[in-house]
């Protein structure tokens, strides 16, 4: 895979080198296997052969993109060499293609499971959906050996990048699960796998938020041409934009118990920095304030309709130091004091319980 044009080796290969370096030992063993030589992908990549032998040596995405690239279309192998039969070039592709007319992301993501085992039976992928969460496990039937790091990651990853490109939208994970120990850089799982880490798990798979499975698909078929037209864009491609942070944004600041919540709690329980947080609710025209003063709006209004508690009482459990302050931001809020919105709704027969 050649850089775009105008761009040197050395300036398409600049950036963070973060991807640990067993993931292109795994790589240099498909060749093995094959009974091919290495090492053209790896001069290709920009891999010096000697980093194989350091355990703690890490390269660039881009380096890893045009190392999995070469590899896949040299051993004609997506799969690298992990299954027991080759996944040749453009299989993934094809599942891509497969579920790309579903209206919305839970439907693709089923066709993507069962449309898998169409390409090996060596392991399943299944999506388990509750109330709140959905579940996405990898099963596998054979062992894989020494690539079954590899193997696991690599799959994972290509089924979130897809569900990611596919609503082009941030998808935060609930977790994320390994059923091996904690490698040596396991630092790197948390930027491959965005929210809490667990190794030592049964099986492999992620849990994200089951509302992300009812937005619709954005993208056609064009889209999907220009994504395939390079080898890995399913598992290096990050996404700013996260479709549901504004929703759930509301959610925790509607809770009590998340208090005068600052923009650090906000964005640790949604698994952001604080400065993505500020920039993705400014990208969706909302600010942290905005969506707190509505929640407190929302939460005063209930008390004043649903309860007999003071207005004293009512500015200090939505968060305010004082009764005046409260009065002066519920008339902002709503064009009358708390006491005349109260006598209102009395007076339209509907008294507080």
């Amino acid at each position: 895979m050649n850089p775009p044009a105008g761009t040197s080796l050395a300036a398409s290969l600049s950036g963070r080198a973060v991807t640990p370096i067993a993931f292109i030992r795994a790589i240099v063993l498909g060749y093995l296997r094959y009974g091919a030589n290495p090492a053209s992908a790896l001069a290709r990549a920009g891999i010096d052969p000697g980093l194989l032998e350091q355990p703690e040596a890490r390269i660039t995405a881009a380096q890893m993109e045009i190392i999995s690239g070469h590899a896949m279309q040299e051993l004609d192998d997506e799969a690298l060499g992990w299954f027991s039969r080759r996944l040749p070039w453009g299989s993934y592709g094809m599942l891509c293609r497969a579920s790309l007319g579903a209206p919305k992301l839970g439907v693709a993501l089923k066709r993507w499971c069962r449309h898998h085992r169409l390409l090996t039976d060596d392991i399943t992928l299944s999506l388990d959906v509750t109330k709140t969460a959905a579940t996405l496990t990898l099963t596998p039937h054979r062992p894989l050996g020494e690539m079954r790091e590899f193997c696991l990651v690599t799959l994972l990853r290509y089924v979130l990048g897809y569900a990611c490109w596919a609503i082009d939208s941030r998808i935060p994970l609930n977790e994320s699960r390994f059923p091996f120990p904690a490698p040596c850089h396991a630092d790197a799982y948390p930027l491959m796998f965005p929210g809490p880490v667990r190794f030592d798990a049964e099986l492999a798979g992620f849990s994200f938020d089951a509302r992300y499975l009812d937005l619709p698909l954005r993208r056609d078929e064009a889209a999907l041409r220009t994504m395939l037209q390079r080898a890995l864009p399913l598992t290096v491609l990050q996404y700013r934009r996260d479709r549901l942070l504004v929703e759930g944004v509301r959610r925790f600041l509607r809770d009590p118990a998340s208090g005068s919540a600052t923009a650090g709690r906000v964005a640790e329980h949604l698994h952001v920095s604080v400065r993505t947080l500020h920039r993705q609710l400014h990208e969706e025209g909302s600010s942290l304030q905005q969506i707190k003063d509505e929640a407190r709006r929302d939460r005063a209004v209930e008390l004043l309709n649903r309860s007999q508690r003071s207005i004293k009482q009512i500015a200090a459990l939505v968060g305010f130091a004082n009764e005046k302050s409260f009065s002066r931001a519920f008339r902002s809020w709503t064009g009358v004091p708390p006491q005349i919105f109260r006598a209102r709704k009395i007076d339209e027969g509907e008294p507080p319980i």
